[in-house]
């Protein structure tokens, strides 16, 4: 397990973000946030899915208003769930007005781009600094270079051109970044809110300038860091730069909770990117959330589609079974498995797993040897590979994990 920036702690709820504590995963929810059935439904899904945190939009007083009752409609239904709220243009209106809902929230999430402007931006901005510490709340100071403090950015852009030797503008978008998010941490604990309360994020939608401004916000302070590429995009293009982006910066020891931020297809799931924070995590042997299959890509060795169905079988398996052993046996996402399509590589590979089955590739009868803990067990044929299969993989479980009592 990689180590953690020495950062500080801060409790979400149930969750603790920070310090020595695991990465936390976290979403946000897209429903409409007054619709209050629909809303609990998408947050119950997302947490079941593996997002310790969710957030949603409290953008309008009807908003507000029902965010006491999405807290208590969770609490009935027996969820314990870190609930955010998302604040932009009118937070400290909603959150003065509807004390309730400053109440239910277990976060506060504030862009000081957008909290204030001209002469109001320091008023309003205490404000919601001083209703978190009324009710003893963190609150996240997220910045984006969609909706950068403009006036920070202008007085950097000019202290900039007054230089012999002159940043970039994308160099000095990335200084303001970073010094909006600081400059309002400092703001905060002045108006008295624990430094303890505060989490930070700098969030841009390009991977090599996330990277950058995450270093550079690292290595100027150690509150607890919000990853996350924003607007990262759809499908595979939002995928790989998420998980490049955030896997980066985890090697490098920075980041204690993560968001991957992805555009959704027309009624598609929500839980998707929580998906992919899992994946990212696990790939990174961070955190375990159900055993790891390994499978290979198959060639010109495995044309036909024996391998390919049995490890879509196995996967679809192990997923179906996976609410079950997780809750009867203990420490069952450590297993590693292993399905592999020929010779080549497939004994090998399958020694290297908890349990492992290789097919001969293409041309040749279905014959799988299969082993267990680095040793030849049997070698499978006929029709009922996979069902075979799956008899000795419970059987393995049934026998080498520890039951729950």
């Amino acid at each position: 397990m990689l180590s953690k920036r020495n950062s500080i702690a801060v409790k979400v709820g149930n969750v603790i973000i920070g310090g020595e504590n695991p990465i936390v995963v976290q979403s946000m929810t897209n429903t409409d946030t007054a619709d209050i059935n629909k809303t609990v439904a998408q947050i119950i899904d997302l947490y079941e899915e593996g997002s310790e945190i969710v957030r949603i939009t409290v953008d309008r007083p009807e908003a507000a208003e029902a965010v006491p009752y999405i807290r208590e409609s969770l609490e009935k239904k027996n969820y314990s769930i870190g609930l955010v709220g998302d604040f932009h243009y009118i937070g400290h209106k909603l959150l003065r007005d509807y004390p309730a809902c400053a109440e239910s929230l277990d976060k506060y999430r504030i862009n000081p781009g957008n909290v204030g402007f001209k002469n109001k931006k320091d008023k309003q901005f205490s404000e919601i600094i001083e209703i978190a510490c009324k009710n003893n709340k963190p609150i996240r100071i997220g910045a984006n270079w969609g909706s950068i403090d403009q006036e920070l950015l202008t007085i950097m852009m000019n202290k900039n051109n007054e230089q012999k030797i002159k940043k970039s503008s994308i160099e000095v978008l990335r200084d303001s970044l970073v010094s909006s998010v600081i400059k309002s941490a400092e703001r905060a604990t002045e108006v008295g809110l624990e430094r303890s309360k505060i989490i930070l994020s700098a969030k841009v939608s390009n991977v090599s300038e996330l990277i950058k401004v995450y270093e550079d916000l690292a290595s100027q302070t150690d509150y607890a860091l919000h990853l996350g590429l924003t607007e990262a995009g759809m499908g595979i293009k939002g995928v790989v730069s998420s998980a490049a982006a955030i896997s980066i910066l985890l090697n490098k020891n920075i980041g204690d909770t993560i968001r991957v931020s992805l555009t959704p297809k027309p009624n598609g799931d929500r839980v998707e990117e929580v998906k992919v924070a899992k994946e990212i995590l696990q790939a990174l042997n961070i955190k375990s959330y159900r055993p790891d299959v390994a499978s290979c890509p198959g060639c010109g060795r495995t044309t036909s589609t024996v391998f390919q169905e049995l490890a879509i079988d196995i996967e679809n398996f192990i997923e179906q079974e996976m609410p079950i052993w997780k809750k009867n046996y203990v420490g069952i996402d450590t297993l590693k498995i292993a399905v592999m399509g020929c010779i080549v590589n497939g004994p090998g590979e399958s020694k290297h797993a908890n349990i492992g089955i290789s097919l001969p590739g293409t041309g040749e009868q279905p014959a799988a040897p299969v082993f267990v803990d680095g040793e030849k067990y049997k070698t499978l044929r006929g029709e009922n590979i996979s069902g075979q299969f799956k008899e000795i993989l419970y059987n393995y479980i049934n026998e080498k994990y520890q039951k729950n009592n």
